[in-house]
């Protein structure tokens, strides 16, 4: 890492509004129809980071998107702000409920830590193998130089790390019949409103476009 990055994630951290996790319920029940669980594991964004509710973020947007194709979605969120994918694989894993459909939101906080990709690989490649689940999705990392709280060095930085991640995580995937990567690159440019106040977690019309483009994947 050059001097100018390392500064400017110095200055980042320092500047940067730590967002609350969501409050209220961590599952709901949302439709009507053909029955779908739907369970969501990973970081911040799975946690909520940046609306009030989980109805509001990610989860409760994926749940409608879904909803309005005609099924009966019960989800649950499994999140914590900062986990790395090493915390999600010891610490959240156990948690995350039988369903139809597990996505996984991870990677973001490896980038940041700068894991070694080879980490990342064995500890993805376990938590997509312990799901317990009929179908995973992995969602891919999003374009780090497009967020507005990130300088123009660091956010290119970020996201070379990131290509990296995305492209294990492919390899992971398609190395197993019930698992899909879903690209999140396709979610820039972003609508106005996209980000919450910090410039980094998304806002609910943040969530909401996201999680479309998602569910627009989902086989």
């Amino acid at each position: 890492m050059n001097p100018l990055v390392a500064a400017q994630g110095l200055w980042v951290r320092a500047r940067t509004e730590k967002l609350p996790e969501a409050a209220g319920p961590r599952t709901g029940v949302t439709g009507e129809g053909a029955p779908l669980r739907l369970a969501v594991l990973g970081d911040s964004t799975a946690a909520g980071c940046g609306v009030d509710d989980h109805e509001n973020g990610f989860t409760g947007a994926l749940a409608a998107a879904l909803a309005a194709r005609g099924h009966r979605v019960e989800w649950s969120v499994t999140g914590a702000n900062g986990a790395t994918s090493r915390r999600v694989r010891h610490r959240l894993l156990p948690e995350v409920p039988p369903a139809t459909i597990a996505v996984l939101l991870a990677g973001t906080n490896d980038v940041l830590a700068r894991r070694p990709p080879g980490d990342w690989r064995e500890d993805l490649s376990a938590i997509v193998d312990g799901l317990p689940a009929e179908r995973v999705a992995v969602v891919g990392l999003p374009l780090f130089a497009e967020f507005p709280r990130l300088p123009r060095a660091l956010g290119r930085y970020l996201a070379r790390r990131a290509e990296g991640l995305d492209a294990v995580a492919r390899e992971v995937c398609a190395a197993r019949p019930n698992a899909q990567w879903i690209p999140s690159a396709e979610s820039f440019p972003v609508p106005p409103g996209f980000f919450a106040r910090d410039g980094f977690h998304p806002s609910a019309a943040g969530y909401r476009h996201w999680a479309r483009l998602v569910a627009g994947h989902l086989t």
